[in-house]
């Protein structure tokens, strides 16, 4: 029985490095496309943020 609970946890965590790197490349895309100090700061959250605009938008297009 240990077997297969450890290979039901094989490869746990995977998703949390792809939203990593996708939270590095929003932020870099959001900071290279900011124009000025206020839009910089903005860029930081909308790093953070940028899956629920992905999934808005994906909504808006649903419609």
């Amino acid at each position: 029985m240990s077997g297969t609970s450890k290979s039901a946890t094989a490869g746990a965590g995977g998703g949390g490095a792809v939203y990593g790197l996708g939270l590095i490349g929003a932020f870099l895309f959001y900071w290279q496309n900011a124009d000025g100090f206020w839009l910089h700061v903005w860029s930081f959250f909308e790093a953070i943020l940028w899956p629920a605009f992905v999934v808005y938008d994906l909504l808006l297009h649903l419609h």
